[in-house]
């Protein structure tokens, strides 16, 4: 999948304790079918609780399973993700593992997981609301699947309440938006990114190509424009 190249995945997770809503209404019967939360072990916080994950990580997510070649405790991956997730709901390399696991297959809930793709993040979002991460993921994976309005949802929950000052954040959120051809909303977020020293320039570059980059005082300009034609009220014959 193209979210597994995404530059999130290549920096640190940052922790942002803000909480936010659960799903969304149109969500709610998913949720029903999603199962509680508890575990024999866990759940954790793959972000916090790092010395609890290697006893899970070791035995159940080898590169292996990762890649999808074999599982550990059977044949197939399968029932060693679903493990990993009822025991670290938020670990985003296993979320990604068991997404692609079902476009592998072509199915919504591949063998050897006990729920649909969609349920695994709806348990990870309501283990950790304050995940953007997860959140980011999902807004991928919904965006793959062609469903734009609960993309959206998600990106918006991260913009107005979880992204804060975390260049790297806005910046996946401006690829994001790119992706579901919000362009302006796209641009918004580079310039932010831009503005708290983010270094990448490939959504730019993105931009650029699509006819839709302005440099960001440009941009400034363009947008206060109207206000101020509005502001100077008609012109005197």
């Amino acid at each position: 999948m193209p979210s597994s190249r995404l530059p999130w995945l290549r920096a640190p997770l940052l922790a942002l304790l803000l909480a936010t809503p659960l799903l969304a209404s149109a969500q709610e019967g998913v949720t029903n079918l999603c199962g509680q939360l508890g575990n024999a072990y866990g759940p954790f916080d793959f972000r916090y609780d790092r010395d609890k994950l290697p006893i899970v990580i070791g035995a159940h997510f080898t590169p292996m399973v990762e890649a999808l070649i074999r599982g550990t405790t059977a044949l197939r991956p399968g029932g060693d993700i679903d493990y990993t997730l009822r025991a670290i709901p938020n670990h985003p390399n296993a979320l990604l593992a068991m997404a692609k696991l079902a476009d592998r297959e072509r199915t919504d809930q591949p063998s050897g997981s006990r729920y649909t793709v969609d349920c695994w993040f709806d348990r990870a979002i309501r283990f950790r609301p304050d995940d953007h991460v997860v959140r980011m993921l999902y807004a991928n994976f919904l965006t793959e699947k062609k469903r734009p309005d609960e993309a959206l949802r998600q990106l918006e929950v991260v913009r107005l309440q979880l992204a804060k000052d975390n260049p790297l954040t806005h910046y996946n959120l401006g690829l994001l938006y790119f992706g579901l051809q919000l362009h302006d909303k796209a641009l918004a977020e580079a310039h932010q990114a831009l503005a708290l020293g983010y270094p990448r320039t490939e959504l730019q570059e993105k931009l650029r190509a699509a006819g839709r980059w302005k440099e960001p005082d440009a941009a400034a300009e363009a947008a206060s424009a109207p206000a101020a034609a509005a502001a100077s009220g008609p012109a005197k014959p």
